[in-house]
């Protein structure tokens, strides 16, 4: 999210007018509201909400169309992603075609329901995996040898 103008949520609570009328003055036309030991909202108008999940969606749903219907695209895609997504770099190529796919399909089903979490998890999973490759010691062992060490007695009661 862009840098925006900020308020504390309890200048929103004793001005509510006061702090409502400075949206119109935020270049993006919405205001963080601090608050302490709580996540920050952020106050916007319905319009400009609806207007930022309709620019979402469609450029979501032209992005998806173009993956799924020309193959070219995907390659593409899969040429530019390091841009967008650095650390994919650390992946192995094979890997990096499977993130474009997910993140493909994700983007679609997510778009469906209107919500980005999906999208955001399966982002975050795969820079952690990428975290890994770039860790080679971690990489040898997490990718070593399983062994058993036989069963594990009941934690006591």
């Amino acid at each position: 999210m862009p840098d925006l103008a900020e308020a504390s949520f309890s200048e929103l609570l004793n001005h509510p007018k006061a702090t409502v009328d400075r949206l119109g003055r935020t270049k993006a036309r919405a205001l963080r509201l601090r608050r302490r030991g709580e996540e920050d909202l952020v106050l916007t108008t319905a319009s400009r909400a609806e207007q930022e999940n309709e620019l979402t969606s469609a450029t979501t749903r032209i992005f998806v169309a173009l993956v799924r219907h020309d193959r070219a695209s995907l390659s593409l895609l899969v040429d530019v992603v390091p841009e967008a997504f650095p650390w994919v770099r650390f992946l192995p190529s094979e890997d990096v075609r499977r993130f474009v796919v997910e993140l493909v399909e994700t983007l679609r089903a997510a778009e469906t329901i209107e919500n980005s979490a999906p999208v955001v998890q399966l982002i975050t999973a795969w820079r952690h995996t990428a975290e890994v490759y770039a860790d080679p010691a971690l990489l040898a062992q997490l990718s070593g040898e399983l062994s058993d060490h036989g069963p594990i007695a009941p934690p006591p009661s």
